[in-house]
């Protein structure tokens, strides 16, 4: 059986000599970008943030929490109401928010208008990620979607280890609102050459919308939609508090170089991840929990050596790094032709799990110190593991459709 995206028309033959659209893929890539430096750029700038708008730290720490939940609340409604819409036009006007929202926060002088404009991006990235790794998968050929997806969530990790500290050091050099404006001028950039290379599709027909509740009934949905949850609840509850994690261990100046390195190990993941995950889901899956579970369990063991911390990260962003690209392609291969619904149910407790490490995380620390942190991940990832496992039919399976036996 096909997936929805093959079905449809314009979908791209199974050419095993059709190249990748690699122009088309570095632009979904840079949307990607995009949306993960919008969300995480206000933490590098947040002391300067909060001088200007007269707020505590720990209010304008929530200018992420509200992106986060900008995306949860509404990616699901919005991805229905426009199922319709052609899928270049969506693009299109999710990226225009981006710019619309940035702007507004760079010139904002007023708290309240400036979280409006947070939650305003929020939604904007809703939009976008239910539907980038789908356009990554229908404008190629089954034999390379893999590869398409890494491409195109190559953004994330670019973001975090290379996005985050350009952004604080522009704002220490020149202003936070030059950060801000400067993302604006990629967007515009963006915009253009989305138009000029990115193919357009039609959205679904009728016919083929599927009510949300009815998707979860797939089979294979709802384990990719639980290892999601669990998975980005764990990750996230560390890479949060990472710097005061390092800081126990006396390792608080090496932030930057510790997250480099988590940056460019995630990259490698990634590649790796994109050039055998069309045959090798399964495996690759259960290998990106269990590299994450050893990381914690070296990051859990109380020895005072640098070096084990570095390869700890090492091991960790090689886990990491191509976990985006796996939890898309299994939810995209079990949603069938309800992929869209599925991909906009992923996002969402992408984003509630977002949400949910930093509180958690905020938690652990008040009353078990950050020492708790891998620990609480090891925990976590126990049942994570045994979904994956126990998913061989259907979320994770053996072989996945399309692959010679």
């Amino acid at each position: 059986m096909r997936t929805g995206y093959q079905v449809e028309q314009d979908s791209p033959a199974e050419n095993k000599d059709q190249k990748l659209p690699v122009a088309a893929l570095l632009a979904l890539a840079t949307a990607v970008f995009i949306t993960s430096l919008t969300e995480t750029l206000p933490a590098g700038l947040l002391p300067a943030l909060s001088a200007d708008l007269e707020v505590s730290g720990s209010a304008m720490g929530q200018s992420v929490t509200i992106y986060a939940l900008g995306t949860a609340l509404t990616v699901i409604p919005l991805a229905a109401a426009t199922a319709g819409w052609r899928r270049r036009r969506l693009l299109l006007t999710a990226m225009a928010g981006f710019a619309l929202a940035n702007t507004v926060t760079a010139v904002s002088t007023n708290y309240p208008l400036t979280m409006a404009a947070r939650f305003v991006a929020g939604v904007a990235a809703g939009l976008a990620w239910a539907m980038l790794a789908g356009y990554a998968r229908r404008m190629t050929p089954v034999h390379l979607q893999g590869k398409a997806i890494a491409i195109a969530m190559a953004g994330i990790p670019v973001a975090l280890s290379l996005g985050v500290p350009a952004g604080t050091f522009i704002g220490e050099a020149f202003n936070w609102q030059t950060a801000f404006l400067i993302v604006t001028a990629l967007t515009v950039v963006l915009l253009a050459w989305i138009t000029a290379t990115v193919p357009d599709y039609p959205g679904q027909r009728p016919e083929r919308r599927t009510r949300m509740l009815r998707t979860l009934h797939i089979p294979g949905v709802a384990p990719v939609l639980l290892v999601t949850l669990v998975f980005v609840l764990a990750h996230t509850i560390l890479y949060t508090y990472i710097a005061t994690f390092l800081d126990g261990l006396g390792m608080g100046g090496s932030t930057d170089l510790v997250l480099l390195v988590f940056g460019v190990t995630s990259l490698l993941s990634i590649w790796i991840v994109g050039a055998h995950v069309h045959r090798r889901l399964r495996a690759l899956t259960i290998a990106s929990v269990l590299l994450v579970a050893v990381a914690a369990a070296v990051l859990a063991l109380p020895a005072d050596s640098r070096a084990l911390v570095y390869a700890a990260v090492v091991l960790w962003g090689f886990g990491w790094g191509g976990a985006p690209t796996l939890l898309q392609t299994a939810v995209g291969d079990a949603g069938g032709e309800s992929a869209d619904a599925a991909q906009a149910m992923l996002v969402t407790l992408w984003n509630a799990a977002m949400a949910g490490g930093g509180v958690a995380g905020g938690i652990l620390l008040d009353f078990l110190g950050p020492t708790s942190f891998p620990w609480s991940v090891l925990v976590l990832l126990m049942p994570v593991l045994a979904v994956v496992v126990a998913a061989r039919v259907h979320g994770f399976p053996t072989r996945r459709v399309g692959t010679a036996a």
